[in-house]
């Protein structure tokens, strides 16, 4: 990655979701699924799956800071995910499932925390993602990365990751103004 992009970390059920949304962002230089906010080293899909890793399936999105702020990129994160559902998205059940956003630094964890007291008036319930510092992040296998990209007519992508995407879409277009 260039010297002037930065990372942020973050889970919010399943990471096609949010890799598949996160790419149509200007200024996202790259979206890796990965697992992070467990114990286990270098842990595998089946392992991560049984809820007992203390994994969350997340993505590292690198960004370009002059391009596209934090603050935009938490604000999508909370338009395409509940925050107020505990270890679950949807029929995705488990800790694995979990809203996280894991930080960097100060500055990282002061932005989630501004970004969670933004978002929660839209809400009826309260706000449970969960603010860490991050630890070790650990790429998934490579038929997971771009999942949804290479597999748009798959069930799940179809019914769970498309209207996710078009979220993204939806957000994206209220960002970059139409062309003339």
């Amino acid at each position: 990655m260039a010297e002037d992009t930065k990372t942020i970390v973050l889970g919010g059920g399943c990471f096609w979701c949010l890799e598949a949304a996160f790419e149509l962002v200007p200024g996202v230089v790259s979206v890796e699924s990965g697992y992070a906010g467990g114990e286990r080293e270098a842990p595998s899909y089946e392992q991560v799956s049984t809820g007992l890793t203390g994994h969350a399936e997340v993505v590292r999105v690198g960004f370009n800071p002059e391009l596209v702020s934090l603050p935009t990129l938490f604000e999508l994160f909370f338009r395409i995910h509940d925050p107020t559902t505990e270890d679950r998205q949807g029929a995705d059940i488990g800790t694995q499932y979990r809203s996280i956003i894991l930080y960097a630094d100060e500055a990282q964890k002061k932005a989630a925390e501004a970004a969670i007291r933004e978002a929660a008036p839209r809400y009826a319930r309260p706000i449970v993602t969960e603010l860490e510092a991050l630890g070790a992040f650990w790429p998934a296998e490579d038929y997971h990365q771009d999942f949804y990209r290479k597999n748009p007519n798959y069930g799940y992508c179809r019914a769970v990751v498309a209207p996710k995407v078009e979220k993204a879409r939806s957000f994206v277009d209220q960002l970059v103004p139409a062309k003339p």
